[in-house]
């Protein structure tokens, strides 16, 4: 190649260079935000001493970036409470980004399998009307007299017939690691393969893991559209001991994980005092490992 090829080809190289180096980089950049299980505060949403607009109030409160509304103590779910719900939090700068649902995938019989994928559609209507792009859902237990395999298989039928209705509202179900079914990495990764779709993710918590927590985590973090994190995990005696929230954040972020993670808070201490305080520190950790 001579001098007047070289120059004339120079700008061509360098346009691919830039073509193909940003997508490497961003792939392996993680991009954290911060968010609130509306769990945390389960037992005042379940006496009515604390309310879902509350929560958004409470995100802007505390610098919190979304919520992950746990739609058991919902009132209803008709326009009238939905709608201006999704107002109050486009309007707080706060985004309802997902929803956790009572499911149980798990069941032995087509009929059962089927109500379980209806409930899963009508929740996946609620999440587009709060404008959340994720549902938190659950395999279920392993039924007695059943193989670890065979109840696996149902999960991942129902899994699949519900993707496919998610998939026409833009909506991810995330499996949450949560015992039974999915106790271990393992397990909740091989289900969500076999489901093959892209509207299907693990929801990781940091928390459920019975043993081995960390390497569990690891395994999980590349099919993870979500994370939660809890104040304690157990560690080899399974005894709870307080999360190393600088090691999960540190890992998660090494992962190139592009997302929230939510607190769910779960320990005794009053969660009024506990979370805005545990917030905080989270905060300072997603911004500071943060890409």
């Amino acid at each position: 190649m001579n001098r007047r090829e070289l120059l004339t080809s120079m700008p061509l190289l360098a346009a691919a260079a830039l073509s193909a180096a940003p997508n490497e980089s961003l792939a392996k950049k993680s991009r954290l935000r911060t968010a609130i299980c509306a769990y945390s505060f389960r037992d005042a949403l379940k006496a009515g001493t604390m309310t879902y607009a509350d929560l958004v109030h409470m995100a802007v409160e505390h610098d919190v970036d979304g919520l992950d509304l746990t739609v058991y103590w919902f009132p209803n779910t008709t326009n009238d409470f939905l709608l201006p719900l999704r107002r109050l939090a486009y309007r707080s700068g706060v985004e309802i980004y997902s929803i956790s649902v009572r499911s149980e995938m798990t069941r032995p019989t087509p009929e059962l399998r089927d109500k379980e994928v209806a409930e899963v559609k009508k929740w996946v209507d609620v999440a587009e009307k709060l404008g959340a792009g994720h549902i938190r859902v659950f395999g279920g237990s392993v039924p007695k007299g059943t193989s670890e395999d065979v109840a696996a298989s149902w999960v991942v039928e129902v899994l699949k017939r519900s993707a496919e209705y998610a998939a026409t509202k833009g909506i991810i179900l995330g499996l949450e690691n949560h015992g039974g079914i999915t106790e271990r990495a393992e397990r909740i990764i091989d289900i969500v393969k076999k489901v093959d779709s892209p509207w299907v993710a693990i929801n990781l918590d940091t928390g459920n893991f019975n043993r081995n927590v960390f390497p569990q985590i690891e395994m999980c973090l590349p099919y993870a559209a979500n994370v939660q994190v809890k104040a304690e995990m157990r560690d080899e005696s399974g005894a709870r001991v307080r999360q190393d929230w600088n090691k999960v954040v540190q890992m998660i972020a090494k992962s190139g994980y592009k997302g929230y993670l939510a607190l769910e808070y779960e320990a005794k201490e009053d969660p009024a005092v506990a979370v805005p305080r545990m917030m905080k520190e989270l905060r300072a950790l997603t911004r500071k490992y943060s890409a």
